[in-house]
């Protein structure tokens, strides 16, 4: 939403048993973790734990990012930054646009080490989609956005052609941007299908998450802003959309559902809450087994305001959720939530291999380990 403010489908094929061998066992581990005082991480502790890695950027605020591996991620910021590591994290190459210092990245989305698709928001010309296809090397502008009233917040993939990318209401109604091509062009699909938003309803560009797919058809889109914090629910990849309420206290400009994570298309989770450091978030978090139809809240909510969210690769049943005052856990598939770490990330991203990275304010970027 403005100024502030966003899983993100994953396109992964050929999975070794090695690979799901290690993230089934990342993820039996970081169900240990919810029995660890987040005090207790040190530096030689084995439990899963962040472990920060130095992106040379303490200027840049990272909000969007995406793993592709334990070895290689994106991450995208303030300044019109883009970073790029393939070593887990022990160097970063700044692989920004030229002539983009003015924009505020706030989503990526990779396809592997090469090729990504970035998101500046803003108003107007402000809004902008850019493509790599060698790293970083070079980038080509696909999309530029001429509406005054539009404002674009996120963006998300459902394989390696077919992508959406939202707008905040535009003459009543969510705007919303689709590409076949891997994001190498792009069309404004009709809003007919598209439910009329709510009085000063929007979306969060807070984390890359207020726009998230899973499998070849289904997207979710998280509101706020408004009377009440919804998501809206698209089974054919945008053309007609339902929406749905959710628990998460609203009825302010700066409280609602920041970001949303999927494992498929019938299980999800919703964090947000009200991202003014000096005001409370109770009951932020939320929900859903059919597929967004219906939110409930968590019995134990996230501890604070929480921006992104992801499920841990290989589980059922356990998620992370970040924002500037920690990360929470939970291992009962949002039932319940308990903070395990007190460092400050605005987003979190996870891959099949068991690789898991959040990354925020002053250029914090972080690794799970353990």
């Amino acid at each position: 939403m403005r100024r502030l403010g966003n899983t993100r489908g994953k396109r992964r094929t050929g999975l070794t048993s090695r690979t799901i061998a290690v993230g089934v066992a990342c993820a039996a581990a970081l169900a240990a973790l919810a029995a660890v005082p987040a005090e207790a991480h040190g530096p030689d502790d084995r439990t899963p734990h962040w472990e920060l890695k130095d992106s040379g950027t303490p200027e840049v605020r990272f909000r969007g990012l995406s793993a592709v591996s334990r070895d290689t991620a994106w991450l995208a910021g303030t300044q019109g930054t883009v970073l790029r590591t393939t070593d887990g994290g022990a160097s970063w190459r700044n692989v920004s646009p030229p002539g983009t210092a003015e924009l505020q990245f706030r989503d990526i989305e990779s396809f592997d080490a090469r090729r990504a698709v970035v998101l500046a928001i803003g108003e107007g010309e402000a809004s902008r989609v850019y493509r790599t296809d060698d790293g970083g090397a070079t980038w080509t502008e696909s999309f530029r956005n001429t509406d005054a009233k539009a404002f674009y917040d996120c963006l998300t993939f459902f394989d390696r052609r077919h992508g959406l990318a939202m707008s905040d209401p535009v003459d009543g109604k969510f705007r919303i941007l689709s590409t076949s091509d891997g994001g190498r062009s792009w069309n404004v699909l009709p809003n007919t299908g598209m439910p009329a938003a709510l009085d000063g309803e929007a979306g969060f560009a807070a984390s890359g998450q207020c726009l998230v797919s899973s499998g070849p058809r289904d997207v979710w889109l998280a509101t706020g802003g408004a009377a009440r914090a919804r998501v809206l629910h698209s089974a054919d990849r945008g053309l007609t959309w339902t929406a749905s309420d959710t628990p998460i206290p609203a009825g302010d400009p700066a409280k609602g559902v920041f970001a949303l994570a999927f494992r498929d298309r019938a299980h999800g989770l919703a964090v947000g809450g009200d991202y003014r450091p000096d005001q409370s978030s109770p009951q932020a978090a939320a929900r859903t087994g059919d597929g967004g139809a219906a939110w409930r809240p968590a019995a134990v909510p996230v501890s604070g305001y929480r921006s992104g969210v992801a499920w841990l690769p290989h589980s059922r049943t356990t998620a992370l959720a970040v924002g500037p005052t920690g990360t929470d856990l939970t291992t009962d598939g949002g039932r319940t939530w308990r903070t395990v770490d007190t460092g400050s990330y605005d987003t979190v991203d996870c891959m099949v291999d068991g690789g898991c990275w959040a990354a925020g304010e002053k250029g914090r970027v972080a690794r799970l380990e353990g």
